[in-house]
């Protein structure tokens, strides 16, 4: 069997990491990026763009929760990297990068042929056998195609594209960040994860001007706790499997209700403080949270890992109106909740609070260039010399690189989902063309639609890539 893999980010790392090579007679990875097997968020970096999570969350095998672990035990001695605060290693983000990298060329080397084309893939034809086109004119046969392309683009909402002092895209932060000067009022739109590693690196660079981040909620992420094993009963995926949808927000809210009373804990306690949390205004939020790094309460630590080991097989068994609900009313807070920041910045973040240096504007209604920049946002109006956008690309959507691929397949009878991305069988990952499942394509990553609003994590990409291999021909043995 051969197989053509396209896209070499994480999501190509964990399925080339899954694949039983018994019977495959080659591999053909398909990315111009140099080098690859980075992706975008791995890429080198300033070391003050660090991991977003645990160890324990960011394996790329799926099913072995301490293979990045071990890795970093191999990689730097004991104690690197530390955040004291959680008792787990948090390196820089290109640290993970090398280890994308490592686990890839491992994986490779199983296999009898292996090819990476640096060139982009710009159409699939679905014959007998798949015909792959790349941008430079070449024809590569398989017999099996796979999409890991990853996210889109971050989206220019105010319209500021070409104006000087407007940073659209903020990665790598060591290329946009060494144009601004370090006195400039810099205002950063949104307060995600993204937001958190353009502030923590701006401090970390010795920046002195004032940094606001701009937002319509104005509602940062909160922050990771120490784990601990949870034991997920109720929402443990094989649990969500075996339910018949569709399912209303009542009864899947029941589920959360029943999980944490197990644990002696109320869900109309957690989600009281979860709604309030914000409302003492970010700097008093995240004193509490640092101080509860270590709280032996396990509410917030189960949402947290169902919203990304249970939440795309919920998401499917939610009727449509719970799901548009859950999008429109509370996206900002499930965000917040699910994707954590950890706690050496949430401290730093602090630390800037206290010393006034940074600011959280809610209420963002405009954003105008002219000479500078002037903001509009419920408070009144702030003027800015730097304008980084910080909003994440919406989930499942399609890449631009990757625009002439997927238009290729929708003529091959492949259809969008109506969440985003391409519509795909859920056990398998195969793609709907022609109204069923099509075992010669395959998605893993971002770009398969039906899941619920959460950008793809590490552990939902190497779920999908697992998924993929065992439709391709089996996951192998470790």
């Amino acid at each position: 069997m051969d197989i053509a893999i396209i896209g070499a980010g994480a999501a190509a790392v964990a399925l080339l990491d899954a694949l039983d090579p018994s019977d495959i007679r080659s591999v053909t990875v398909f990315d111009p990026a140099t080098p690859p097997w980075h992706g975008r968020p791995y890429q080198p970096d300033l070391d003050s763009v660090l991991v977003n999570a645990p160890p324990e969350i960011m394996s790329i095998r799926w099913g072995d929760r301490e293979h990045y672990a071990r890795w970093l035990d191999g990689d730097a001695p004991a104690g690197t990297h530390l955040d004291e605060r959680l008792g787990r290693p948090i390196p820089p983000r290109a640290v993970y990068g090398r280890y994308l990298v490592d686990t890839a060329e491992a994986a490779l080397a199983r296999f009898a042929r292996t090819e990476v084309v640096d060139a982009a893939v710009t159409g699939v034809s679905l014959a007998d056998r798949p015909t792959v086109r790349t941008a430079d004119g070449r024809r590569y046969t398989a017999d099996r195609v796979v999409l890991c392309v990853g996210g889109g683009a971050p989206r220019d909402g105010y319209g500021l594209a070409g104006a000087p002092g407007f940073v659209a895209d903020p990665y790598p932060l060591r290329r946009t960040l060494a144009d601004v000067p370090p006195r400039s009022d810099v205002a950063v739109i949104g307060t995600g994860l993204t937001a958190v590693d353009i502030v923590a690196s701006l401090a970390a660079r010795g920046h002195t001007g004032r940094i606001s981040m701009v937002s319509r909620s104005g509602t940062l992420p909160f922050v990771w706790q120490r784990p601990v094993p949870t034991g997920l009963r109720y929402l443990a995926p094989d649990r969500l499997r075996s339910l018949e949808g569709p399912i209303g927000l009542a009864e899947f809210t029941d589920l959360i209700r029943r999980e944490l009373a197990d644990h002696g804990e109320s869900w109309d306690a957690l989600a009281a403080w979860i709604a309030s949390a914000w409302e003492r205004g970010p700097e008093a939020s995240l004193r509490e949270q640092l101080a509860l790094v270590d709280a032996p309460q396990l509410g917030r630590r189960i949402v947290q890992e169902a919203a990304h080991t249970a939440g795309p097989i919920a998401w499917r068994l939610l009727r449509a109106r719970d799901r548009e609900r859950l999008r429109g009313r509370h996206f900002r807070t499930i965000t917040s909740v699910a994707s954590p920041m950890v706690p050496r910045n949430a401290a730093l973040l602090l630390e800037l609070f206290e010393a006034g240096a940074l600011e959280v504007l809610p209420g963002i209604e405009k954003i105008e260039a002219g000479s500078g920049f002037e903001i509009t946002h419920a408070a009144g109006v702030r003027a800015a010399d730097i304008v980084i956008n910080a909003v994440n690309p919406p989930p499942h959507a399609v890449p631009r690189a990757a625009e002439p691929l997927v238009s290729s397949l929708l003529a091959e009878g492949a259809v969008l989902d109506p969440d985003g991305g391409l519509a795909v069988d859920p056990g398998t990952g195969r793609v709907l063309a022609g109204g069923r499942p099509d075992r010669r394509l395959h998605v893993a990553g971002d770009l398969a639609g039906g899941g619920p609003f959460l950008v793809s994590g590490i552990p939902g990409v190497a779920a999908q890539a697992s998924r993929a291999a065992r439709s391709i021909g089996g996951v192998r043995s470790r």
